[in-house]
């Protein structure tokens, strides 16, 4: 008689009392096989389904804001409990693990836990909350779930995983028909004449010496250069179809899917662009995100001393840096970036087409922006429903199973990039919300670049009014909500991301501040620092806001119990400060003032790193998830222990990011159409 795990919820004023006078309706089967079930566990020697049942034992308690955990041997399921006291308003969550009959349903297993028939001799397999905690509590049923042994992935599942294949399949393929023409080339010519053909055409597999060096995928900007240069030749060149046409098409395909091309230049140490700073900055940035999600992912779900873990990370100094420092930022970093390459590409696509703005140019810029993240991001969700519907978790915390009922009812909002307007316990892969606000911010790039070009007193006053805007409401949504200053759980605080964290109005002025300064260090004729104690001054300037934004975010970390004009003030300026100094950072040491911290954000060391960035930040979550929910048992905060885990992470997300890029991200972006 095989057995299910459940996870069953009870809350206090909710639902039918503990053994309430409710009807027995059970199912029959259900009920001989509970019988048999409980008549083993009582025997002196049970059978083996049996005897693992009764030996399972508590191996770990977690309370976590009012919330109290049995861990289980098995750790496959848990019972969810809440008790409120009678004489006290609080109320206590605890979760217990239960083994029933795979006959019995949900109804069936709540129905038998209200008659209180799981008994281990005179003992409830559903114990009562400690009185420790509560004396003279009540207890009732809010929901039961149940989890299986076994999964089955349903046609949703199997749709993505096809999906995923298929993905997969084609750079394989185009590898190996590439392999296979080269064996028969170097088989039919020899080394000398094949020296000199490839000097007048592309062979599969390879890109002309201007396609490779913008091999770098995570940087628009050289790809739009490069593919712009590359199309000018290409429309002088095919003015006229060529009778091929479709065989072109085909060997074009090839060659961007085939390994041999997309390969090139990923683990390359030198900078494919002039901007080598950026390398760094984008690096840290995303070590900077993955840190964060394990700490918030971690610390929030699976550790078994959380409540030591928030006090280190309320109190301790140097935990309010990544809650509110760099690590919590680096977000912004990317939509300063964003804003800055944005301008700068589409400035110098307008210079190449006879400087002439057009709406056909503006829509080919977006698109581009498209071809470049929408493939990874859709394989991805595919990848993340097809693997999260067929592994069995733990039901220590239970994430996975959300993210696919939230796929399955909302993918069509990540398709349109739009699923920041959800909530985020309704999202699809909850992290993807930047890409619908960077692409929403993208489209607003054209627009500003055309004011830009037409007057300039006008797209001032326009960047200074969205300046205003943005600073304004996120001051005012703080003080109307009564938000923290510091980016707690965005699971476990979800107003914070409903009112303020996801929204277009709160978090433009990074963006809007990259835009501008792309424009002004494509069209600058002279450099803006031109003595040493202007930099001097600027990098002071620079520290000290930082310094202040960290030193202003303890001070104001905890979450106001009222309006609290500090807190406002705060959060409509410390975004946009932020940007502010990254910016003059950039500019610093692409004018030659960076000193030591040019050297160190250059090193050829953060441009793998850099290049594969856009896949790790999406991969790196679908670890972490995996991770906390297969924990059989829960983890014990430690410094070493979240370090640890930490760089445990950091090897998958590295291997497969680098796998996915040079296999779906690449391939997109090498795609050119006639146009390009």
């Amino acid at each position: 008689m095989p057995l299910d795990f459940v996870c069953v919820l009870l809350l206090a004023g909710c639902g039918v009392a503990l053994g309430g006078g409710q009807a027995l309706s059970v199912s029959d089967r259900c009920m001989q096989d509970t019988d048999a079930f409980l008549w083993e566990i009582n025997q002196d020697t049970p059978k083996q389904y049996a005897a693992l049942t009764d030996s399972s034992a508590v191996l770990g308690v977690r309370l976590r804001q009012n919330s109290f955990f049995y861990g289980q041997s098995s750790g496959l399921a848990g019972v969810g409990i809440s008790a409120k006291d009678r004489g006290h308003q609080d109320t206590i969550n605890y979760f217990v693990g239960v083994c029933v009959p795979d006959s019995c349903g949900e109804e069936d297993v709540q129905t038998l836990i209200l008659h209180e028939r799981f008994q281990l001799g005179q003992t409830s397999l559903i114990p009562p909350l400690p009185p420790i905690l509560v004396h003279n509590s009540t207890q009732a049923i809010a929901t039961t779930e149940c989890f299986s042994a076994t999964k089955t992935p349903d046609a949703s599942a199997i749709i993505c995983l096809t999906v995923c294949a298929v993905m997969l399949a084609l750079p394989l393929a185009a590898t190996l028909f590439t392999a296979i023409k080269r064996w028969q080339r170097n088989r039919e010519i020899s080394p000398r004449e094949e020296s000199s053909l490839n000097k007048g055409m592309n062979l599969y597999g390879t890109l002309s010496n201007a396609s490779s060096s913008g091999g770098n995928t995570n940087h628009d900007v050289q790809q739009s250069e490069k593919g712009q240069s590359n199309s000018e030749e290409d429309n002088n060149s095919t003015e006229d179809p060529p009778p091929c046409f479709l065989r072109n098409c085909m060997q074009q395909c090839v060659q961007a899917f085939s390994l041999q091309t997309t390969m090139q230049g990923v683990l390359s140490t030198s900078s494919a662009h002039s901007y080598s700073s950026l390398n760094g900055i984008r690096a840290l940035s995303v070590l900077s995100i993955i840190w964060r999600h394990v700490i918030e992912f971690s610390g929030k779900f699976t550790v078994d001393n959380v409540n030591t873990w928030g006090e280190v990370a309320l109190v301790n100094f140097q935990y309010v840096f990544t809650t509110s420092g760099p690590l919590y930022l680096a977000v912004d970093t990317f939509l300063l970036l964003g804003g800055l390459l944005s301008a700068k590409s589409l400035l110098s696509t307008i210079r190449r087409a006879e400087d002439k703005m057009s709406l056909r140019l503006a829509a080919c810029f977006l698109f581009k922006r498209l071809r470049r993240v929408q493939p990874l991001h859709l394989f991805l969700i595919c990848l993340a429903m097809g693997v999260f519907s067929t592994l069995n978790m733990a039901a220590n915390t239970q994430l996975s199973p959300s993210f696919v009922d939230n796929c399955k009812a909302n993918w069509w909002a990540n398709v349109l990039l739009i699923n920041n307007f959800f909530t985020v316990n309704e999202m699809c892969l909850p992290w993807t919300w930047y890409l619908s606000m960077d692409f929403m911010f993208y489209i607003t790039t054209p627009v500003l670049i055309c004011i830009y070009r037409w007057k300039r007193s006008v797209f001032v006053a326009v960047a200074v009014i969205l300046m205003l805007v943005t600073i304004v409401s996120s001051a005012v949504v703080t003080a109307l909500y009564q938000l923290s200053v510091t980016l707690g759980s965005t699971f476990v605080y979800p107003s914070y991301a409903k009112y303020y964290y996801h929204k277009l109005y709160t978090r433009y002025g990074p963006f809007l501040i990259g835009i501008v300064m792309g424009i002004y260090m494509t069209t600058k004729k002279e450099q803006l620092i031109k003595h040493r104690w202007q930099a001097a001054l600027g990098w002071v300037t620079c520290l000290l806001a930082l310094v202040l934004l960290y030193v202003f975010a303890f001070m104001l970390q905890q979450m106001p119990k009222e309006d609290s004009i500090p807190h406002a003030i705060y959060q409509g300026l410390h975004r946009s400060v932020w940007a502010l100094c990254v910016a003059w950072i950039i500019l610093s040491c692409e004018e030659g003032n960076g000193g030591f911290i040019n050297t160190l954000l250059s090193l050829g060391v953060w441009t793998p790193l850099s290049n594969i960035s856009f896949a790790c930040y999406l991969v790196h979550p679908i670890f972490i998830t995996l991770y906390t929910d297969l924990l059989d048992t829960q983890a014990h905060y430690s410094d070493y222990n979240f370090w640890y885990l930490f760089n445990g992470n950091m090897l998958p997300t590295l291997v497969v990011s680098y796998a996915l890029t040079v296999m779906v991200e690449k391939p997109f972006v090498l795609l050119k159409g006639r146009s390009e």
